[in-house]
């Protein structure tokens, strides 16, 4: 009988994860001083006066998926209660660890609150990892559909992780419908001339374009020979498009959250993609690569859109300020992740995931 084998893909979202909750707890990284005599007084602290709902289901939601999937990061080799220790304890001490630094950060309130729920939160997922293993870890179950439809390889596993965290980036309303990779903010460019609105339509148009077309050749170099890269491109960009609108709806319900100008090059984009993905691997790659370089130069470098500059200087991101640090983040880092993963695809010339 086979043994069981360990997900990559598991433990490259556990790792993500523990990234970005890590980011998330201590954004924004400044103002860091020393404001109490230890970091550690917040545990036998009195409870907070003022505690919210929003903070305590915000606290246990954003650590389920931590000990979920620290439950499958671990098997096979930790299983049944010794999984389920080590994803509580892990969930707790990574808690600890962080209100422990918020310490040091006049912005954030370290709380015993927020470490219990934190706790509560992973030890949730953990037990509901627990329910769910043989389903997903399983040789026969989820697994298998995994490999099915995806090339089989660690490195494969990371481009999916690197798809689910462009998917993330979606929830930032900061940027333009697809784009990602602004860095305007760190050069304080002086204010330019104004333009004419037609302009901004073909900017739009074209980031939208060229982002989906990159995103459908990505996605095609990791499918399994034979498997249909169209209807999954297309799923992830209905997902996309359904994680924006929610966004949107969420954070900014008076703003609009897709111009006519993303609409026009998301339909020439994704028309494109359709075709593009019948190309010879290599030269999918090739174009992915260049479409990314492309929609991330126009990004950087095309003139502020004033309609979204004043939408966003009445933005009062309140509860969800950390939220949003996350996702920009995110935006701002993806698309050099994906061109860095890109070159390691290109530089593995005798592997052949798959053709259309």
């Amino acid at each position: 009988m086979q043994a069981p084998r360990a997900s990559s893909l598991a433990r490259y979202l556990f790792g993500a994860y523990v990234l970005l909750v890590v980011y998330a707890s201590l954004h924004p990284f400044s103002g860091w001083q020393v404001q109490v005599p230890t970091p550690f007084a917040f545990v036998t602290a009195p409870f907070p006066r003022s505690i919210t709902r929003f903070d305590l289901v915000t606290n246990v939601l954003g650590y389920i998926p931590l000990g979920f999937l620290a439950v499958l990061a671990a098997h096979p080799r930790l299983r049944g209660r010794r999984a389920l220790a080590a994803a509580i304890g892990g969930s707790i001490a990574l808690s600890f660890a962080l209100e422990s630094l918020q310490s040091y950060l006049p912005s954030r309130t370290a709380s015993n609150v927020d470490l219990l729920a934190n706790a509560a939160g992973g030890t949730l997922g953990a037990l509901l990892a627990q329910l769910a293993a043989p389903g997903l870890l399983a040789e026969g179950g989820l697994k298998a559909l995994r490999y099915r439809l995806v090339a089989a390889g660690a490195k494969f596993d990371l481009g999916l992780v690197l798809v689910a965290l462009w998917l993330l980036a979606q929830l930032s309303p900061e940027t333009l419908l697809f784009g990602s990779g602004d860095l305007r903010e760190l050069f304080q460019p002086p204010p330019g001339k104004l333009y004419a609105p037609e302009i901004f339509l073909r900017i739009e148009a074209a980031v939208a374009a060229a982002n989906a077309i990159a995103v459908a050749l990505f996605i095609s170099c990791l499918t399994a020979r034979g498997q249909p890269a169209r209807v999954l491109f297309c799923a992830v960009i209905a997902a996309a498009l359904a994680l924006r609108w929610t966004a949107f709806d969420v954070l900014m319900p008076d703003m609009l959250w897709i111009t006519p100008g993303a609409l026009a090059g998301l339909a020439c984009g994704v028309l494109v993609a359709l075709a593009g993905v019948a190309l010879p691997r290599t030269a999918r790659l090739a174009v992915a690569g260049l479409a990314l370089m492309g929609a991330t130069a126009l990004v950087n470098l095309a003139p502020g859109n004033p309609y979204m500059a004043a939408s966003l200087a009445l933005w009062q991101r309140g509860a969800y300020f950390n939220f949003n640090g996350l996702t920009h983040i995110v935006s701002v880092v993806w698309p050099f992740a994906a061109l860095f993963y890109l070159v390691l695809l290109a530089a593995d010339r005798d592997r052949d995931p798959g053709t259309l």
